[in-house]
């Protein structure tokens, strides 16, 4: 049962503070009557209970009573009746305090671990665990919300293998909250759908302005305030002999192509608005032909990243330090990279997270490169 399990795995706790009882009790039988020292050690069980099982706490508190009522009894002469049984009721209620202590704390401890599970499932549900994969291509990195405690936050992600290429898409939803989270539902659920049917990356993109919509709508209904989306959104298709791809921004940061060890800032798509603001511009959004390498691989990342600062306020160098680590493997860099912005910011992250380094499978890059020789 939950409420039988501490904090504290250590079995030596419980016998260190039964062995401050038993000395506390020993030098206070062995010390004058007007010294009454053992009075202090109250504070022992109440310690087991915010840092052990329940039996172990009602262990502890059982020889907190025990050596008490000795001392109590015992070892103070000149108390009157009176005196010795308040002694003794206040040793109970001591004990009978830290056991309710410590059944509360062990209830909250199951409850917060529940909510966890829950946060966990839902997480899944909203955004698949990294390392992703879909089709030829698999996608490695790591997630990180600024809220304290949160495992959801406002940045997303996904790539699906679907009947018009492989499509991968980032974003980062205006905002903190549960506010930022259903913004980001909304449109991470229309990117699904609407990347098995439509054809082009703008349709995508419309589809998911839509639904951004709808969302603001209810807000603003509610009295809650609207949300925009940054989105870079990318498409690869396998075409005879070769690899072409698109790339559509709405709004989005640029991403990284690493190329022959050499790092590239891309712009491609750029200037498009974000989503949820696309109504006040007069520009439709343009997809961007790429024609990617089979040994390229792809950074891309919310400004969370690049906009981390350090103690010195300087921005976090995302290229730079990408510059140094292309001989790592997708995972070992995903590793090092978010311990390497963990530490850069003494783990103060003011904003949601996220990174993506994505290549093709080992398997998949050998076959291109093969049948583009042979072409």
């Amino acid at each position: 049962m939950p409420a039988d399990r501490g904090t504290d795995s250590s079995r030596w706790t419980p016998v260190f503070l039964i062995f401050v009882i038993v000395v506390v009790t020993a030098l206070d039988a062995t010390t004058g009557p007007e010294l009454h020292i053992s009075a202090f050690v109250g504070i022992v069980p109440l310690y087991a209970a915010l840092r052990c099982s329940f039996r172990r706490t009602l262990l502890v508190a059982s020889v907190f009573v025990v050596c008490l009522t000795f001392v109590d009894i015992f070892t103070v002469p000149d108390w009157i009746p009176a005196t010795r049984v308040v002694g003794v009721f206040g040793s109970f209620l001591v004990a009978l305090f830290s056991l309710v202590l410590c059944r509360t704390r062990l209830q909250r401890e199951a409850l917060h671990a529940r909510t966890s599970l829950v946060a966990d499932t839902v997480q899944r549900a909203v955004l698949r665990e990294l390392p992703l994969s879909a089709g030829p291509v698999e996608a490695y990195g790591f997630y990180v919300s600024a809220q304290e405690g949160a495992r959801v936050g406002g940045d997303i992600y996904e790539a699906i293998d679907t009947p018009h290429g492989l499509r991968l898409m980032i974003g980062d939803v205006q905002g903190k909250g549960m506010p930022a989270i259903g913004a980001g539902i909304e449109v991470l659920a229309s990117f699904r759908e609407a990347a098995q049917y439509l054809d082009s990356l703008e349709s995508v993109a419309g589809r998911m302005e839509q639904a951004l919509a709808r969302y603001n709508a209810r807000s603003a209904e509610q009295g809650t305030d609207e949300r925009f989306v940054t989105a870079l959104l990318m498409e690869v298709r396998s075409m005879p002999g070769r690899t072409q791809g698109r790339v559509l921004s709405c709004g989005h940061i640029p991403y990284y192509l690493v190329r022959h060890g050499e790092v590239h800032e891309r712009r491609d798509g750029e200037g498009g608005l974000p989503l949820g603001l696309g109504t006040l511009g007069d520009e439709p959004r343009h997809a961007v032909r790429i024609h990617p390498d089979p040994d390229d691989w792809l950074v891309l990342c919310t400004d969370g990243v690049t906009e981390a600062r350090g103690e010195d306020g300087e921005f976090y160098p995302l290229e730079e330090r990408l510059a140094g680590w292309t001989h790592l493997e997708p995972a070992e860099l995903a590793r090092t990279l978010r311990a390497d912005l963990e530490a850069f910011t003494h783990g103060d992250l003011k904003d949601d997270a996220t990174v993506l380094v994505v290549r093709r499978t080992p398997t998949a890059a050998q076959l291109s490169m093969a049948r583009a020789a042979a072409a």
